[in-house]
């Protein structure tokens, strides 16, 4: 009953940040807020489900990948999100915003 209460409350978490991400995605104005909002929200979110398929399995040889699938994401999402934040200010995307038809 308990593990089944925080199951819901870690899945139920992790779909408010991953709305969150959309809502920052398709609301604020350029690159860099976007893929800030996106990627912050997106990470811990990811986390959050993970974490309840976690506890969800139990102690189990599959919840060990889910962790090592979990550590792996929270290394390489800010990574990626870091290369292409320098890549966008090397092409100076820096100022753009959206024409009418919401394309850059």
């Amino acid at each position: 009953m308990i593990k089944d209460i925080i199951i819901l409350l870690l899945t139920l978490s992790s779909l408010f940040f991953f709305m969150v991400g959309t809502v920052g995605l398709i609301r604020l104005p350029d690159v860099f807020s976007r893929m800030h909002a996106t990627t912050k929200s997106d990470t811990l979110g990811a986390g959050l489900g993970l974490l309840a398929l976690i506890v969800y399995k139990g102690l189990d040889p599959v919840s060990l990948k889910l962790m090592l699938i979990l550590v792996f994401i929270f290394i390489t999402n800010p990574v990626a999100a870091h290369i292409i934040a320098k890549a966008a200010y090397h092409k100076k995307m820096r100022n753009q915003k959206e024409d009418d038809h919401g394309t850059v």
